[in-house]
């Protein structure tokens, strides 16, 4: 019996072994399958980088043959690069005919600088037609005027990007790429706010046909970024080139030269006075500082001033139109208080004044930065578009400031901006705009409009899909102004509506109190946009929050934390700019 058993256990012991032999030959078969799988990729990876940049030589005796390859490659190089394009024929033309002028343009990045300079010679090309237009009143005339700056603006930042392009090597355009788009978009609503400026008609629908060419460039060129940006990144993640883990390093330096994972606080204690730097100049209006307006404190700013120049405001209202033209970059602002340190004006659109002119304030200086002031236009609500504050700035910075108005109060035009612990007081798409602007921490004061008006907080103004603008409102309140509150059952109000095409809203991580209407969001004119719009809500509170009777729009949606997350300062607006002008900011969700 006992040696039966110790059969029986042989058996069993031998069957063990085949088992774990045949385990360890599957283990085998698939571990040789996947490495014959990425092999497989990295071949197809290399194959369609040498492909699409061009890596590889040839013995002289085949260069004949090679140019035939050369230029069946660049035909096919163009074929992919627009393919992800909305006005294909129109992409594959322009590189085409680059490529006729200047056969040695076989690379994407030489073809994608292309692509950027034909929008920058259309620019030049449509304001020449315009020239011709006739104006009938003067209005149109006005409008032409803001036609041009605008204008100038767009080529400005078009040839930024070409010089962007031609600095950068290969690893260097991934992280060129949120500049890139950030100037493109801005491209697309310069364009925009030209044709906006033109009342109603013939002339209005010419400008519009005369920019229809820069549009569709534009458009083309975002998505051809987009492309190839894609493209590298999937091939760096790959790891086939080591030289762009190098060359991005630098990324984790700010231009402090401070790292980015330092924490705030003791980012601010490296920094003196950062609260209240040392002014440069102090404006007071009883004649105590070296200025009595802010707008001749501007004036005597040295043209090449190096580093910031740092503006003290007084306490006291300033009847004064300002503006911090390009040329004045890295201006701060700051006063003794949002309710303190005022700029008021009351210019208008009823009166006579283009929405686009109407702003107590306009700050295009890139790097400006403002704290604890007030912007205000007074014009009241029977006078509709009256803009207290314009910002085209790129990496704008408004901390513990108040803009007041009614209609149309925060103009967030363009670039990116944020807002921190701020108060927007408003009626009708009081914070309009196509720019990337990220609101957190303030509050959102909705007040008492006309008896036959309607509020809505926003109206955001995207005008292509693949622009990297939109309005977030992050860990925001969103209130009724004491005077509205007993005629708030009479009045409705909503979050948003869509002022563009694609325009892009969300609200998140905000108290929503009960004056927004259920509905949430109200629709523009009929069906316009409701299918091509993206509003967005995420974990909101308070009364207004509930979404079970919200909009059934295409567009809009109760998104999850994942996509939250990309709306977030960091990722939405490349945010360490932030945190390196010593600016309290929370990077990601609040919870």
């Amino acid at each position: 019996m006992a040696f039966q058993d110790f059969d029986h256990i042989s058996e069993r012991r031998k069957a063990e072994k085949q088992r774990k032999l045949k385990k360890k030959i599957i283990i085998g078969a698939i571990f040789f399958l996947v490495i014959a799988l990425l092999v497989a990729a990295a071949a197809f990876v290399v194959v369609t980088h040498k492909s699409w940049f061009g890596i590889g030589g040839s013995k002289p005796s085949d260069q004949p043959q090679q140019s035939q390859k050369q230029v069946s490659r660049t035909v096919k190089i163009i074929k992919m690069m627009c393919n992800s394009t909305d006005y294909r024929d129109r992409c594959e033309n322009t590189l085409n005919k680059a490529v006729k002028a200047n056969p040695d343009l076989s690379q994407p990045k030489d073809l994608l600088k292309s692509a950027v300079s034909a929008v920058g010679d259309e620019v030049i090309k449509a304001m020449k037609t315009s020239t011709a237009f006739k104006f009938n009143d003067p209005k149109e005339k006005a409008a032409f005027e803001d036609c041009k700056t605008l204008m100038q603006d767009a080529k400005e930042e078009l040839d930024d990007s070409v010089s962007k392009i031609s600095k950068n090597d290969l690893g260097k355009l991934i992280s060129s790429t949120p500049d890139l788009n950030n100037w493109l978009s801005a491209v697309m609503s310069y364009q925009q706010t030209c044709i906006d400026g033109f009342p109603e008609g013939k002339l209005k629908s010419d400008m519009e046909k005369t920019l229809k060419a820069v549009k569709e460039l534009t458009s083309n060129s975002l998505a051809i970024i987009s492309e190839v940006a894609s493209f590298l990144s999937t091939f760096k993640t790959l790891g086939f080139s080591r030289h762009l883990q190098a060359e991005n390093e630098s990324n984790f330096l700010e231009k402090d030269g401070l790292p980015t994972w330092m924490p705030y606080e003791d980012r601010r204690m490296l920094k003196a006075n950062i609260d209240k730097p040392t002014p440069n100049v102090i404006v007071a209006k009883d004649g105590s500082g070296d200025h009595k307006t802010i707008s001749e404190a501007l004036a005597a700013m040295p043209e090449k001033h190096k580093g910031r120049y740092v503006i003290y405001v007084k306490q006291g209202e300033y009847e004064e139109t300002v503006t911090v033209t390009k040329k004045m970059v890295n201006v701060t602002m700051y006063g003794d208080g949002s309710q303190k340190s005022i700029i008021t004006g009351s210019k208008n659109f009823v009166d006579g004044v283009r929405t686009f002119q109407t702003a107590t304030f306009a700050a295009l200086g890139e790097g400006f930065i403002a704290k604890a002031m007030g912007f205000r236009n007074t014009a009241g609500p029977e006078k509709h578009q009256a803009v207290a504050a314009r910002v085209q700035a790129d990496r704008a910075i408004f901390l513990n400031c108040r803009f007041e108005g009614y209609q149309d109060t925060l103009y967030a035009q363009t670039h990116r901006q944020f807002y921190r612990s701020c108060v927007i007081a408003g009626t009708v798409d009081f914070i309009f705009g196509d720019a990337a602007a990220v609101l957190q921490n303030c509050m959102i004061v909705v007040r008492k409009p006309l008896d036959n008006q309607q509020n809505i907080v926003t109206a955001q103004g995207r005008v292509d899909k693949r622009e990297t603008t939109g309005i977030v409102l992050q860990n925001c309140r969103i209130v009724p102004d004491k005077k509205l509150i007993p005629a708030k059952s009479q009045i409705r109000s909503y979050l948003g509506r869509p002022w563009k095409e694609y325009s892009r809203t969300i609200i998140m991580e905000s108290s929503i109190e009960d004056i927004i209407h259920p509905d949430g969001w109200l629709p523009w004119e009929g069906e316009f946009a409701l299918k091509t719009l993206s509003y967005a809500e995420y974990n909101n509170k308070g009364p207004g929050a509930k979404v079970n009777a919200r909009v059934k729009w295409p567009g809009h949606k109760i998104i999850r934390r994942e996509e939250a997350t990309k709306y977030t300062a960091g990722p939405f607006l490349q945010g360490n700019w932030i945190t390196a002008a010593g600016v309290p900011v929370h990077f990601g969700l609040f919870s």
